[in-house]
């Protein structure tokens, strides 16, 4: 038990560093599982048997399925960190493709390349959840290329579930 209260802190510190303070706690609350590698590291946490988030073997850092995402979108205020799309993008970013740099309207300026982030239309609705390849300044203004590669879009997960 004193292992899954040790995770459970290591975690929720990581949210909290990771996303803002209060990340850790709505994105992991009380009794969620850990799947463990073979060294005995925090790889996936799990609530009620969904994936809620995986810690990146090569940097400790979360990363998100749409479960995740959608408890840091409830949580975190807007632009933070969210990318914005125009509507043309909508229906393939939330299929889980990549989100170009010509259909980003607009995105938190305080993000870093390489963060996880939430993909987002006009209205703030969350179409998926990926890492950003490039800097907000490049992603304004290159206007091409891959921008976020996205890891979950919410239709993707709708699919998977359906079958």
């Amino acid at each position: 038990m004193q292992d899954a209260d040790k995770n459970l802190k290591k975690v929720r510190n990581i949210a909290d560093y990771q996303f803002g303070k209060v990340c850790g706690k709505a994105l992991f609350p009380d009794g969620v599982t850990f799947l463990l590698s073979r060294t005995n590291r925090v790889r996936q946490i799990m609530n009620n048997g969904q994936r809620i988030a995986t810690v990146r073997a090569k940097d400790g850092m979360l990363t998100l399925s749409i479960d995740g995402a959608m408890v840091v979108h409830n949580v975190l205020p807007v632009p933070s960190y969210r990318v914005v799309v125009c509507d043309d993008a909508v229906p393939f970013v939330s299929k889980g493709k990549t989100v170009f740099a010509k259909h980003i309207v607009s995105l938190d300026q305080k993000l870093r390349a390489g963060e996880e982030v939430l993909v987002v239309d006009a209205s703030d609705k969350l179409l998926a959840t990926g890492q950003l390849l490039l800097s907000p300044d490049e992603a304004l203004s290159i206007g091409r290329g891959p921008a976020v590669d996205v890891r979950n879009g919410i239709d993707q997960e709708k699919d998977r579930q359906d079958n």
